[in-house]
């Protein structure tokens, strides 16, 4: 990625242009979800942009399950014309970066079973699949406040990142 682009907070001047890029990146009913979750006041948003312009965004959320602080990148996305430029990977790094630098013990991130651009992205950041098994010895029976922290959805897989 070039020195053009950088990473900041979201702006409340912004707003247009993340449902743009939420509504060119996921179906209606995910879109609707993902900006729901962007303009909440739980969590905090990265953007990265580039001359001015917002290109991609990431939420992050933090959560307590067990008297342990984590993190989650719950949404990333990019728009269209800058794919495959390194967006979304800096997105995510930043993103965990941020959340550990607030205490998070691990970060978790959550894919669709077929996304294989999103789970290739996770992975080349350090990301990898955690089970139920490994997540239950984890959380103990917890692991279900767990799951409804991270908004996990069905045909969801569950990543970590130590």
């Amino acid at each position: 990625m070039t020195a053009e682009f950088s990473l900041r907070q979201m702006l409340p001047t912004d707003e247009s242009r993340l449902k743009e890029i939420a509504a060119l990146s996921f179906s209606r009913l995910m879109g609707f979800f993902a900006v729901h979750s962007l303009f909440s006041e739980a969590g905090q948003v990265l953007v990265m942009e580039v001359h001015g312009t917002v290109v991609g965004f990431a939420k992050l959320i933090d959560f307590q399950v067990v008297g342990s602080k984590f993190g989650c990148v719950l949404w990333i996305a990019v728009h269209p014309d800058f794919r495959r430029k390194g967006v979304a990977n800096a997105l995510t790094t930043g993103g965990i970066r941020r959340l550990k630098h607030d205490s998070a013990k691990a970060v978790f991130a959550s894919a669709q079973r077929q996304n294989t651009v999103v789970l290739t992205v996770l992975s080349r950041s350090g990301f990898r699949r955690i089970g139920f098994l490994e997540l239950r010895q984890l959380f103990g029976w917890r692991v279900f406040q767990f799951y409804r922290s991270i908004w996990l959805a069905p045909g969801e897989v569950v990543l970590i990142h130590y």
